[in-house]
């Protein structure tokens, strides 16, 4: 007789995004099954402003502001008064920038606001990913608007954690969000990507990305990882939710 009004989710994920990017939540809610909602609340970035407008690069210290107190951790504090059963930092470019020992200081550091909740970051859950499909030789690929030294700090990233990253680029596709079309970067990507690499890596939450991870899958016989995918799937992780009913976004979500 009712008709569906959301009340019935079974996980309610909250979601840490920069405060004038609709990207992570609008990829997050499109992968969700039916029992998961995405609940979103806004942390001040200084590189963009209203409507969502950057410059064609991003520099490196509000990448790095939006990792470090008050604002982010204010946020959890405040997101996790809600009831929801975990919460996924939606920003990569900090983890680039801060190094894997800084993004688990960063996690530890919100875990005291969240009440117990589980705080999940995307490039922690694509090392995650990786290793639990073995993936060692990776290709990444970061959007337009990471210049070339976010980029190499993103490569460096991954070789920290022990991957070898056989090729590492910024999109060469217009660097405004709203305009990345999905076919073009499946061509780029294609194009681009080396014979040797085990695994295409994108970074960036706010990159329109997670509708080409199934074409490009079945194109290039890779694995294709993503921000918020991984993101999506360590969070579902943590709660104990299963993902194995996410079937058109890549074949991370079968991963047990």
């Amino acid at each position: 007789m009712w008709e569906p009004d959301g009340w019935d989710a079974k996980w309610r994920i909250g979601a840490l995004v920069p405060h004038g990017d609709v990207g992570p939540e609008s990829e997050l809610q499109a992968m969700a099954p039916p029992e998961v909602c995405i609940h979103a609340t806004r942390v001040p970035f200084g590189a963009i402003r209203a409507g969502g407008e950057m410059d064609p690069t991003i520099p490196l210290a509000p990448v790095r502001a939006f990792a470090e107190p008050p604002h982010v951790d204010d946020a959890t504090e405040l997101l996790a008064a809600a009831p929801i059963h975990a919460i996924a930092f939606g920003f990569t470019s900090s983890a680039y920038v801060i190094g894997g020992d800084g993004e688990e200081a960063m996690l530890q550091r919100l875990r005291t606001r969240s009440r117990g909740l589980p705080v999940v970051a995307p490039c922690a859950s694509i090392v995650e990913a990786l290793r639990l499909l073995g993936a060692e030789r990776v290709a990444l690929f970061d959007p337009p608007w990471f210049d070339a030294e976010l980029n190499a700090l993103g490569a460096a990233y991954y070789r920290a954690a022990g991957f070898n990253v056989v090729s590492s680029v910024s999109c060469a596709l217009p660097s405004e969000q709203s305009t990345i079309e999905p076919s073009a970067l499946f061509e780029f990507v294609r194009r681009q990507v080396p014979t040797k690499a085990e695994a295409v890596v994108f970074g960036g939450n706010g990159f329109r990305v997670v509708g080409v991870i199934a074409p490009l899958e079945r194109e290039l016989e890779l694995l294709v990882v993503s921000p918020n995918q991984a993101l999506l799937w360590g969070t579902m992780q943590a709660v104990g939710a299963r993902t194995d009913s996410i079937t058109r976004y890549g074949r991370l979500f079968a991963s047990p």
